[in-house]
């Protein structure tokens, strides 16, 4: 008798395991939106296998320069587009966030279906977790999942969330970050510059359990742009500790560290650009001069204003400051990564200050990016929060229920077979 029912009892314990199993899956956030405007975001992407940077970009459409760029990787390399990133590797991809059918999410990736290739495949490890199977389906009108011809082209709608473009109201661009097996709420806010109440609050959290297959919005520090609305880039925002390629490649943007105040200048790709000089001034892009005076600091810059109708907009302005400046820092840059080193990431500079000076020390009018050689639960007023739905409240306080039930049970059938 004690047999059987022990018996029945594990069958007992195996149907709540795997009801508990069927009930917790992988959550994210999502954003509600109403109107057709963008914004620019990233996805944290895992490398599924060795891969050309070019062929990244094929995966993401996006032009690999900016996607080295993101990464603060050294774009001065011979034949950088073709080099071969290793399997594992982490990088921040750029994309476009747009509003579709009521919520935030960018929907310009396309897929082209190979031999052998299924929507479970594609979304967990083609695209790393970042898309599922049912919204690839969802997303095509797949009506038989099990049936892909090759050569088949797919939308892959990709998470992203925008919060106009601030956190606590300073310029920030939202990491779309995939919830890897060891990772902790702790270790992600430690990592990306923010605190634990921040993601939480993000994310409409209820607690900061996290588990792999989450996908969390990451708050990045960023130097905003004020370009007009009818420049190609107008919204260009650049993560900390990071830059940015806009006008045809003639001119790239950086962001700090040390401050959030956007500094543009010419890029070391620019062949055939429009001119870069300032009206009435000898002055170039990125090029500033200071007079020390009884009164301060006077600061005359060449500034980007943004890429219009195929023109670079270069603005004189002048300004007086309590003090001169400092020397302009950029960012550090990593040669084109040939390994992966367990529990690195490609994460922000330290957390910024906001400078109070205008300008910057006059750099060279060659390479933006110098060469370096060698190789709890509510969200705060004004602050941004996720909504609520099986693609985001990250947390289920009741997710566990069934488990706890389910060991409660095991224990309580099998203590007796022992005695």
């Amino acid at each position: 008798m004690r047999n059987g029912s022990t018996l029945s009892g594990l069958s007992c314990l195996f149907f709540l395991v795997l009801s508990y199993v069927g009930v917790v899956r992988s959550k994210s956030t999502i954003e509600p939106c109403s109107n057709s405007d963008s914004c620019n975001a990233m996805v944290g992407y895992t490398l599924y296998t060795d891969l050309k940077v070019s062929e990244v970009a094929t995966l993401f459409q996006e032009d690999p320069i900016a996607i080295l760029t993101a990464n603060a990787i050294d774009i001065s390399y011979p034949d950088v587009e073709n080099h071969i990133l290793p399997s594992q590797l982490f990088m921040k991809i750029p994309i476009s966030c747009s509003c579709v059918d009521g919520i935030r999410k960018s929907v310009a990736t396309r897929y082209k279906t190979r031999p052998s290739d299924t929507l479970s495949s594609i979304a967990d490890s083609i695209y790393a977790g970042l898309v599922s199977a049912d919204q690839l389906r969802e997303a095509n009108s797949i009506s038989d999942p099990s049936v892909l011809d090759v050569g088949q082209s797919l939308v892959v709608p990709l998470p992203c969330t925008c919060f106009n473009g601030t956190d606590n109201l300073l310029p920030a661009i939202y990491l779309s970050y995939v919830v890897k097996i060891d990772d902790t709420l702790t270790g992600i806010a430690a990592r990306y510059s923010t605190t634990i109440t921040d993601l939480m609050n993000v994310n409409a959290m209820g607690s900061p359990a996290i588990k792999a297959g989450d996908i969390l919005a990451v708050p990045l520090p960023a130097c905003a742009s004020s370009f007009p609305k009818y420049a190609s880039d107008y919204g260009l925002a650049v993560p900390n500790g990071s830059y940015a390629i806009s006008a045809s490649h003639c001119v790239q943007c950086s962001c700090g560290p040390g401050s959030l105040n956007l500094y543009c200048m010419p890029a070391s790709l620019a062949v055939s650009c429009s001119s870069m000089q300032c009206r009435n001034s000898d002055l170039m892009l990125g090029n500033v001069t200071m007079q020390k005076s009884s009164a301060g600091c006077n600061i005359t810059s060449c500034s980007y204003g943004g890429f219009v109708n195929g023109t670079i907009v270069a603005t004189l302005t002048t300004s007086l400051q309590p003090r001169c400046p400092g020397e302009q820092q950029f960012p550090p840059l990593i040669a084109p990564p040939t390994t992966v080193i367990r529990d690195s990431y490609y994460a922000p500079s330290p957390a910024p200050v906001q400078s109070d000076g205008a300008g910057t020390t006059v750099p060279g009018t060659t390479s933006v990016v110098p060469s370096t050689g060698s190789l709890p639960g509510f969200a705060p007023a004004n602050g941004p929060t996720g909504s609520a739905s099986d693609a985001s409240s990250l947390v289920n306080p009741l997710a566990s229920f069934p488990l706890v039930i389910a060991l409660y049970l095991f224990f309580k059938l099998m203590a007796p077979s022992f005695l």
